[in-house]
């Protein structure tokens, strides 16, 4: 996998790696684990809200 950054977002990296004492490589992987279990807990809460506010017509369909 090649990852392209803006100059920016390089530096951006490069300076929140060096003040975690990471390299930039391991910044990057731990930045995407992060994002990638924001999203997982959100779609885990929003199928429990689901599964909450519509019980009646999800047991209806179990039953039928």
């Amino acid at each position: 996998m090649t990852l392209r950054l803006t100059d920016e977002q390089t530096e951006a990296l490069r300076a929140a790696a060096d003040q975690d004492g990471l390299s930039m490589q391991a910044a990057a992987v731990r930045a995407v684990e992060e994002y990638s279990l924001r999203r997982r807990e959100q779609r885990d809460r929003l199928l429990e809200q689901f599964s909450r506010e519509n019980r009646a017509v999800l047991d209806r369909l179990r039953d039928s």
